[in-house]
């Protein structure tokens, strides 16, 4: 078999399977939604969640897999985001999108899928940045905002950031970087390079 016709016979087992094929449409859906209107609807996170919750008890991803292990995924991802959303720089429909995605993908998929995010996001923030010609502001913001965070953690133990403390330089739809991230860790994993 040619490698051409590999890709795409790994490229189609990924999309028909119920599990990837039903997160990849959920995301591309999220996506949109995010982009249009800076929004993610409810119905596409928590019907992903629930569709995740029920499919994997039903059939588990992996022959070990016990009851917690798409729970333990949604866990992680709501837990990694929260503090995001806590200083103000990602909505509630971000969180509760990486939540549903860990649900579909278990803890260490999960893991390995934030960190293909949080690139992506990183890439995303580059281009917003100079695109719009905000980079200096963008860089100052940040730097503003670990300096806070540090100082307020020394003071009272726990790091705070000042709500609206920071002029802001627009919006970033994180759901396209949630969904953009997780395709490919989806594909990456696909073809064994993670």
């Amino acid at each position: 078999m040619n490698e051409t016709a590999y890709f795409f016979e790994l490229l189609g087992m990924l999309v028909t399977d119920p599990r990837t094929g039903v997160l990849l449409a959920l995301l591309l859906a999220a996506a949109v939604a995010d982009y249009r209107t800076f929004r993610i609807p409810n119905l596409i996170t928590a019907g992903g969640i629930v569709f995740a919750l029920v499919y994997n008890s039903i059939v588990p991803p992996v022959w070990n897999a016990g009851w917690a292990w798409a729970p333990a995924g949604m866990l992680l991802g709501f837990c990694a985001m929260l503090p995001m959303y806590g200083m103000g720089v990602m909505g509630a429909g971000d969180v509760k999108l990486m939540a549903m995605v860990g649900a579909f993908l278990g803890f260490h998929a999960t893991l390995q899928a934030l960190l293909f995010c949080v690139l992506t996001a990183g890439v995303a923030a580059l281009v917003f940045g100079l695109r719009k010609r905000v980079m200096g502001r963008m860089l100052a913001n940040a730097g503003d905002a670990m300096r806070g965070m540090f100082w307020s953690a020394i003071a009272s133990g726990k790091p705070q950031l000042a709500p609206g403390a920071m002029p802001s330089v627009g919006k970033l739809a994180y759901g396209i970087s949630i969904a953009i991230g997780t395709a490919c860790y989806l594909l990456a994993a696909q073809f064994n390079l993670v």
